[in-house]
């Protein structure tokens, strides 16, 4: 099992998904598609058509950056972060 870490923002868009889930996933799609088999509509707020993880959020696994191909081993950890930008 990995550790996956939600923002705030996308916990509350899904009814009873906690901001802590541990996930059994080999990379970094399996964990988005596991989620999204637990809170559907999950993939879509994460990913886009391509398919790849949307332009204004951010995963990392382990610390550094990910994509969708990106492993994730037992005990691991992946962050979802939403990307910050300013001007």
């Amino acid at each position: 099992m990995a550790t996956v870490l939600l923002p705030a923002a996308l916990a509350r868009l899904f009814p009873g998904a906690p901001r802590v889930v541990e996930i059994e996933a080999g990379d970094v799609a399996a964990a988005i598609a596991a989620l999204d088999a637990r809170w559907p509509g999950m993939r879509d707020r994460l990913c886009d058509s391509t398919p790849a993880i949307r332009r204004h959020l951010n995963i990392f696994v382990e610390g550094e950056r990910a994509t969708l191909a990106t492993p994730l081993r037992p005990g691991g950890e992946m962050l979802v972060m939403t990307a910050m930008s300013g001007g």
